[in-house]
């Protein structure tokens, strides 16, 4: 199958690791990952703010970039991945090219949990990471792209890994992109409630499936000294031997 990554801005600004992550897991399994690099921002925080022309521009970029690429899109995000799902095919006049293009390249997007589990059919990726992990299950992955079970499943089958059960693990971190920016006192409240929460497990780590709600989950972790790292999903599935938590 060839498979394009989609790594997304804040990845490839602030969190390469993943990104390296997700390609070191497909081509253990098999797979040959293709990272065309004309690839920029998914536009999200330009859509939700209001900056649809700006969003625009961004998708036909995207579209552009990976229309003949691959087979599959995997974007170690859930939110972009949500974006590109659920609102690309709003963009743009009903019969525009935006549209059809949008139609034929949108249902190949996948966050890297529904492709492992969905697409590939596996649980077990053959990952070995000892320690104590709890799982935030993001918004945009649980309302949007419905994402389920999948990231638990994989988790699950990881050797070593115990899985910590989360107290309101459906609530919001408080990240929510510019809210956070927007409404700094009622982001700083949710996700103070959700690091008390993760610290309540005696989780050593922390795992999601984006790195914007870890990067917000992490910040109050380390403010309040909860000795608990936050970690990508990809970063754990990429694990095949006894290493230190990532940073």
């Amino acid at each position: 199958m060839r498979i394009a990554l989609f790594v997304t801005c804040v990845n490839d600004t602030l969190y390469p690791r993943t990104g390296q992550a997700v390609v070191r897991l497909l081509e253990r399994l098999g797979h040959q990952v293709d990272f065309p690099q004309a690839q920029t921002c998914c536009g999200q925080m330009h859509y939700n703010t209001g900056y649809r022309d700006a969003a625009t521009d961004l998708a036909v970029r995207f579209l552009r970039t990976f229309q003949d690429r691959a087979e599959a899109i995997v974007v170690p995000s859930g939110s972009c991945a949500a974006m590109i799902r659920d609102n690309y095919p709003r963009l743009g006049a009903p019969e525009s090219r935006l549209r059809r293009v949008s139609a034929q390249v949108t249902p190949r997007v996948y966050d890297l949990s529904e492709f492992l589990v969905d697409v590939l059919g596996i649980t077990d990726v053959g990952a070995y990471f000892p320690h104590r992990v709890t799982y935030h299950p993001t918004c945009h992955g649980l309302r949007m792209l419905g994402l389920g079970d999948k990231p638990t499943q994989l988790l699950r089958a990881v050797r070593g890994l115990e899985l910590l059960d989360l107290e309101g693990a459906a609530e919001c971190c408080g990240f929510g992109g510019t809210f956070a920016v927007k409404n700094p006192a009622v982001s700083t409240a949710m996700g103070s409630d959700k690091a008390r929460h993760i610290a309540a497990t005696g989780a050593e780590v922390v795992c999601a499936v984006d790195n914007s709600c870890l990067m917000h989950i992490g910040g109050t972790l380390q403010r309040e000294r909860a000795g608990v790292r936050a970690v990508h999903l990809a970063e754990i599935l990429a694990a095949t031997e006894a290493e230190p938590i990532p940073a």
